[in-house]
């Protein structure tokens, strides 16, 4: 029973962290090196995440700061933020380029925090999956174990399950806070 509440936590941790990566990626009023995790850039013919071809700071609240490794790919990185949906605007100053982050409005904090919710309603499920994945197993130890051991081990997994499901939904509420303030 052990291994499979082991594999039940490893894997529901693992469905926390993907929502924590998704919603990093939603642009709060504040800039965050995060909003360009999703960012690629083609280079030398790869498609490469922008933190493998540039280091990515905050010198400021409302600014980004790209440095590129290798000042060549400058034109690239400006030209993939400008293609991507995050309604951000590259300002390249030959060695680095700057990026001023809008405040939002009222309107785009709505649909962010919308998109959150969808984020964090796939965590959910994610982890409700889990769950029923842990319970089958739990089912094919029934002929093998007692009764008693079976309907124990179907309390810790639900235990184990809504500890998660309050996880994702702390981690929501967090993530609305950053939005709407």
């Amino acid at each position: 029973m052990k291994q499979i509440y082991d594999y039940t936590r490893e894997h529901m941790q693992k469905a926390l962290e993907s929502l924590e990566n998704n919603l990093a990626v939603l642009r709060t009023g504040r800039a965050n090196p995060g909003m360009l995790k999703k960012i690629t850039v083609e280079y030398y013919g790869t498609t490469m995440p922008l933190d493998q071809v540039a280091g990515v700071t905050t010198p400021d609240a409302r600014t980004l700061l790209i440095s590129p490794w290798d000042r060549g790919v400058l034109n690239l990185i400006e030209k993939a933020i400008r293609d991507s949906d995050l309604g951000l605007n590259p300002n390249n100053k030959g060695d680095a380029i700057f990026i001023q982050v809008p405040v939002l409005t009222e309107e785009r904090r709505k649909d962010l925090v919308k998109n959150a919710k969808a984020y964090a309603e796939d965590g959910r499920v994610s982890v409700r999956n889990i769950r029923k994945k842990a319970l089958e197993e739990v089912k094919k130890l029934e002929k093998t174990t007692g009764e008693d051991e079976i309907k124990k081990a179907q309390e810790e997994i639900q235990k184990i399950t809504d500890e998660y499901i309050k996880k994702v939904d702390e981690v929501l509420a967090k993530k609305e806070q950053d939005i709407l303030n």
